[in-house]
């Protein structure tokens, strides 16, 4: 098995809000870096082959790609400049056992932002994940912010106009999808898949709930940001009567 390190225990550490796709057909590589990297508080989701990669990175809301070269149905190479071609730019970290400098040229000029070798070790992986996760546009490193609401996603803390807001891990990770979607009208659908990684049954409560509480506790600092759009959803914005 071509991995340079064993699982740590579980430990309780408050979810990031990012979501990360690791697509590896080796089964046991795949556990290794979903496991480690869910308990570190990344959301994360795997495919086995690159179709289902590919059809997961349309319907998903990605962070990061971790992506492997040698996939059935189409390799890594393949799925990354299909990527870039469809103007899609999410980080995409190859982790393949392909190692040689050619190999290394090719990944990088396809469109990948970083690549890491097998065997490897997990502390190097974490590490480049962090990395690429603040590259993102809207945040300064670890921060994501909007409307003079920010979230620190390294120390957890979330502020409104320098007020220190408490929130618990769901209620952070609504707002963190919320912050990095500003001003769009969000299906329940999306967000129960996105930050509850379910399916909406248009029975459950779950939702308006947190949704409440989270209002709530923005709302002791300021006006309304979260606005509902009745059958819609939801839209975090400054101006309720906007569209």
């Amino acid at each position: 098995m071509a991995i340079a390190a064993v699982a740590r225990p579980l430990k309780d550490t408050p979810e990031t809000g990012l979501r990360v796709l690791v697509v590896e057909d080796e089964t046991a590589i795949a556990e290794f870096v979903v496991r480690g990297l869910r308990e570190e508080g990344f959301t994360v989701d795997a495919a086995s082959d690159g179709l289902g990669a590919w059809y997961a990175l349309v319907e998903g809301d990605w962070d990061l790609v971790v992506l492997d070269w040698w996939l059935p149905g189409m390799d890594g190479i393949q799925i990354l400049k299909r990527m870039r071609e469809k103007g899609l730019s999410i980080p995409v970290l190859f982790l393949t056992a392909r190692d040689a400098v050619a190999d290394r040229v090719a990944g990088l000029n396809a469109g990948a932002d970083d690549y890491l070798c097998k065997p490897f070790a997990f502390e190097e992986l974490l590490a480049r994940v962090f990395a690429l996760t603040r590259r993102d546009g809207v945040r300064s490193g670890t921060r994501i912010e909007y409307a003079g609401v920010s979230v620190d996603l390294a120390a957890h803390r979330v502020e409104r106009d320098g007020a220190t807001i408490n929130l618990t891990v769901r209620e952070q990770a609504l707002l963190v999808f919320f912050l990095k979607h500003p001003e769009q009208v969000l299906p329940k659908s999306r967000l129960y898949k996105q930050v509850w990684d379910d399916w909406y049954d248009g029975t459950s409560n779950t939702l308006e709930v947190h949704v409440m509480s989270l209002r709530r506790a923005l709302e002791a600092h300021g006006p309304r940001l979260i606005h509902t759009r009745r059958g819609r959803g939801y839209r975090f914005g400054t101006e309720a009567d906007k569209e």
